[in-house]
């Protein structure tokens, strides 16, 4: 799966490299940007070299923090602190789609910039993102229907790092070294769904964190990257700890969590240097450039939305560990509205 996965991020990079120079159309004079005292590209270029390292370490803090916690019996998958601090991650995750991609993708389908028609004759932003959210529904219930067929093959429990892991064997055919008797069918089944979540979470915020970063890297706004940098310093950390507890979950090898976590880290940095490299022909009021971000955008927080509220939120609240506890539950609404309002705060300088 691992492999798998190196190829699925490699082809996103690929495609964004293509459509993204597609950005750099002729921007209507009406649209041209407004020159002010804030719009400095000597001093802007330290910002964002500073803003690229400052992000990465953020990333990594936040993505790599949860896949410690075996070390700390307090912090385990299976205490209640885990669940506490994964509802307040998952609230981070919807407050991300709902206030900061949606709202950027209605500005950037609305603009004045495009034309009339069809942009401003048919909400484009909540329709896409309703098609994301059944796509990702689609995806979310075909990967785990087919890791189940793949599983009723053969599953065999490794052993990496003195975790046990459960491998999805191919065509039935066993990789590895048989340790014990196949595990209950349903620890199967939930396991198999943690690793369909983890990957289709990933592949959201990637999309996300890419956007972004061309967006921060392509700007000579002083004034703005300032604000922008330390919001998203912590919108990452606490985004990657989401993805981190999925990731633990999901019980991969050290080569899997490895590969998930550096995608995540690396997104972002690679997005501000890509705007950066474009950041004399590419010009974010242009048509093109509007159309292309912000159907990324609402396709992004489609999935971001699906995926906090129905693989995050309710599967953990309709879960039997939160049911057996009001009090647990309780303090798992008030993690999810202080992740979610935090969030939201943010979304006045991002």
């Amino acid at each position: 799966m691992a492999s798998s996965l190196v190829k699925l991020f490699s082809i996103f990079f690929i495609i964004i490299s293509i459509f993204t120079p597609q950005a750099l159309s002729v921007v209507p004079e009406e649209c041209q940007t407004q020159i002010d005292g804030c719009i400095n590209k000597e001093k802007a270029l330290p910002l964002k070299i500073i803003a690229i390292f400052s992000i990465l370490v953020s990333s990594i803090i936040g993505v790599c923090s949860p896949l410690f916690t075996r070390s700390i019996p307090a912090l385990g998958p299976d205490r209640n602190l885990f669940v506490i601090v994964k509802c307040f991650a998952a609230g981070i995750i919807l407050a991300t789609g709902f206030m900061h991609v949606l709202p950027d993708s209605f500005d950037m389908l609305s603009s004045r910039c495009l034309k009339e028609n069809p942009w401003h004759k048919f909400p484009f932003t909540g329709f896409v993102a309703m098609l994301s959210a059944i796509v990702t529904l689609m995806v979310d219930s075909m990967a785990t229907s087919i890791y189940t067929k793949k599983n009723n093959n053969g599953v065999i429990p490794e052993t990496a790092g003195g975790q046990h892991e459960m491998a999805v064997v191919n065509i039935g055919e066993f990789h590895g070294h048989h340790h014990g008797p196949k595990p209950a069918g349903g620890v199967d089944q939930q396991l198999l769904r943690y690793r369909v979540i983890a990957m289709v979470l990933e592949l959201g915020i990637v999309v996300h964190s890419v956007v972004i970063g061309l967006s921060l890297g392509a700007s000579n706004n002083t004034c703005t990257i300032k604000g922008l940098v330390a919001a998203l310093c912590f919108h990452q950390m606490f985004e990657g700890m989401g993805l981190g507890g999925c990731i633990l979950q999901a019980e991969y090898k050290a080569a899997k969590k490895f590969t998930m976590a550096f995608f995540f880290s690396v997104t972002t940095p690679f997005g501000i240097a890509l705007g950066m490299a474009l950041s004399k022909t590419y010009k974010d009021n242009s048509p093109t450039a509007l159309i292309t971000v912000g159907l990324l955008n609402a396709s992004s927080a489609g999935l971001l939305i699906y995926m906090a509220l129905v693989d995050l939120l309710s599967s953990d609240f309709m879960g039997p560990k939160l049911q057996a506890s009001i009090k647990l539950q309780i303090k798992s609404y008030c993690a999810v509205l202080l992740g979610a309002g935090g969030m939201s705060l943010m979304a006045k300088w991002a």
